[in-house]
């Protein structure tokens, strides 16, 4: 099995861990309500989903 013969050295990880970065997430625009909401996702807002009213909201 395959193990390293000298430790990594500090700056050597950090460049590796330098692409850890979180990201935020996207939003797109209801079609119906104009509210932000997740892709492919149903409107927390209106409810709605692809054109139709997929769940029932106030």
């Amino acid at each position: 099995m395959a193990v390293p013969k000298r430790r990594k050295t500090g700056s050597k990880m950090r460049m590796r861990r330098a692409h850890w970065k979180t990201e935020a997430p996207t939003y797109a625009t209801c079609a119906q309500c104009r509210q932000p909401k997740l892709p492919h996702r149903v409107c927390k807002n209106c409810g709605y989903y692809a054109g139709r009213q997929a769940i029932e909201t106030e």
